[in-house]
């Protein structure tokens, strides 16, 4: 074949035959000649033989006039060399055959055949350029869009991908009929952008604008209707969540918060033949929002204006109202159980007594708040000891609620079958440390009944089931406490505390040679202040 077409390319590019072909009355058989060459390169192209196909057209153009009327035919042949030529990857002169195609027809096919040629080149800014001048041409379709997009996902040239379908989505807002869904042209964006970790911030930018025109058109125009438009809502809403967590995990809160946020909304969405959104998804999105905020402001060290404050208590409100609905129930949704998780209710309620402190008009709900959660199924010490250690430190401190949930917690402690007394002694320190610290009296009743309480977890226990420093600093710490009522002749207060000390200190394993000392310290004292006792017992029961 290469042979024959060898002969033909010798034959009709003789000066002879093109000049015979070129007298006037020659037009029928120059148009004859023409189709034949035509016809044999067609052949060729459709073999993939590209190089016999450019030579063939090439010799072709031989016998087209260079007339005006002839220039829509030489256009033709220009494009069509400028397809065999991106066949054989020689996209320099691919590039010289459109250029010349578009000098003589300026149309959307030679448009789209430069925007190929840069693609090919990977010169994504000529490509994006070339696709965006596209519109301007006479007989431009929204289809050649779509087709840029398609051919730029092809040669994995996301940029230009991204951009081309960026561009289909402005006609959308125009009004302007289109073959495709909306939400079609955004789902394949989002995919496309979250392919690549560094585009969140863009994969947000075109979420919300999708939220935006579902706003503007409604859910059953954009979404669509039936199970089609339940699987885009889900689509949309879940991405968006799994956007939240993936940011969170990286520590980008405030990107984390954003999608979370837009997660509720496209979860709250009803709709055709729905009577409700999803309320345990929206409750949970908006809760993982709030925790971003929190977590957000804490990682970048600053503290949220009163305006964010207010705005996150805002957000908790409405799921606070969903919460108390549905939490500790189990719901139908889509033929799938689903209930809010212990960890929600605790979440929630961890971020709700964050913000309630940090507002003066607020911070007397903190303790009704924390017995709500309490009282709740979904409660456990664990929670309840987190929320008491927040209570106890810094500048927002609430004594109350911090001795509420460690006693709290304590009675949860102990009510178990096999309490976990390294986190009792925790709550018993704690306990002491907050008393004494916001009652400052030594004297004070619930600081005593603390030892005490702690005394009587200590009796029947096994030697080390008690952690032994925690023991040790519970016996010292209350013989300590008599060095105050010593100075300040309070005798009786001194006493009391040093019996409340040898009585810890016999539970402790270690600590004998300090029992003997304590109560050698203790029979002289008693010596010494014996006129002062009138006769009074020598010791007080720690019971």
């Amino acid at each position: 074949m290469k042979v024959r077409a060898n002969v033909v390319t010798e034959l009709v590019t003789d000066e002879r035959v093109v000049a015979v072909f070129d007298r006037e009355g020659a037009a029928k058989e120059r148009t004859t000649m023409h189709a034949l060459l035509w016809n044999c390169a067609t052949e060729h192209f459709r073999s993939k033989e590209y190089l016999l196909s450019a030579e063939m057209f090439e010799k072709s153009m031989l016998y087209v006039p260079h007339g005006m009327e002839n220039r829509i035919l030489r256009a033709k042949g220009y494009r069509v060399l400028c397809l065999c030529y991106l066949g054989l990857l020689q996209l320099d002169r691919a590039e010289e055959y459109i250029n010349e195609a578009e000098k003589l027809e300026p149309n959307i096919a030679s448009s789209f055949l430069k925007f190929k040629i840069f693609l090919q080149k990977n010169d994504h800014d000529r490509a994006i350029a070339q696709m965006q001048a596209m519109p301007s041409c006479l007989d431009f379709t929204t289809d050649f869009i779509s087709l840029s997009a398609h051919e730029a996902v092809a040669c994995r040239c996301l940029p230009v991908a991204t951009a081309s379908l960026s561009q289909l989505l402005n006609f959308y807002s125009s009004g302007k009929s289109m073959p495709t869904n909306e939400v079609v042209v955004f789902r394949t964006l989002v995919t496309i952008l979250s392919q690549e970790p560094a585009n969140e911030t863009d994969v947000l930018r075109y979420m919300k604008q999708a939220r935006s025109r579902l706003s503007e058109i409604g859910p059953d125009l954009f979404f669509g209707k039936c199970e089609v438009g339940r699987r885009e809502k889900n689509w949309f809403a879940g991405n968006a969540w799994n956007s939240g967590v993936r940011t969170g995990q990286e520590k980008n809160y405030e990107l984390s918060a954003e999608f979370f946020k837009l997660a509720s909304e496209f979860f709250g969405v009803v709709g055709d033949g729905e009577t409700e959104g999803n309320d345990v998804m929206v409750c949970k999105s908006i809760i993982m929002a709030v925790s971003a905020i929190i977590a957000g402001e804490k990682h970048r060290k600053c503290t949220l204006l009163e305006t964010e404050v207010r705005h996150a208590i805002d957000l908790l409100g409405r799921a606070g109202k969903i919460l108390m609905s549905v939490s500790g129930s189990i719901r139908q949704i889509d033929d799938q159980t689903a209930a809010i998780e212990p960890n929600f209710f605790f979440m929630y309620t961890w971020c709700s007594f964050d913000l309630f402190s940090r507002l003066s008009d607020l911070s007397a709900q903190q303790l009704s708040l924390v017995k709500t959660f309490a009282s709740s199924k979904s409660c456990n010490p664990k929670h309840l000891l987190h929320i008491g250690l927040e209570a106890s430190q810094g500048p927002r401190s609430n004594p109350e609620v911090c001795t509420f949930a460690l006693n709290t917690c304590l009675a949860s402690l102990l009510a178990s079958p096999s309490p976990d007394y390294q986190t009792v002694a925790l709550v018993l320190r704690k306990l002491i440390s907050v008393s004494t610290i916001y009652k400052r009296d030594t004297e004070d009743d619930s600081i005593t009944e603390i030892y005490k309480q702690a005394y009587r977890i200590m009796v029947g226990l096994r030697e080390g089931e008690y952690p032994i420093e925690e023991a040790k600093w519970l016996a010292m710490t209350a013989w300590n406490r008599a060095a105050l009522p010593v100075k300040m002749g309070e005798i009786e207060s001194a006493k009391k505390w040093m019996n409340i000390g040898m009585e810890l200190a016999t539970k402790v394993p270690g600590m004998h040679t300090y029992k003997s000392c304590m109560e050698d310290y203790l029979a002289g004292f008693e010596k010494k202040f014996c006129g002062q006792d009138s006769g009074k017992s020598r010791t007080q029961a720690v019971s």
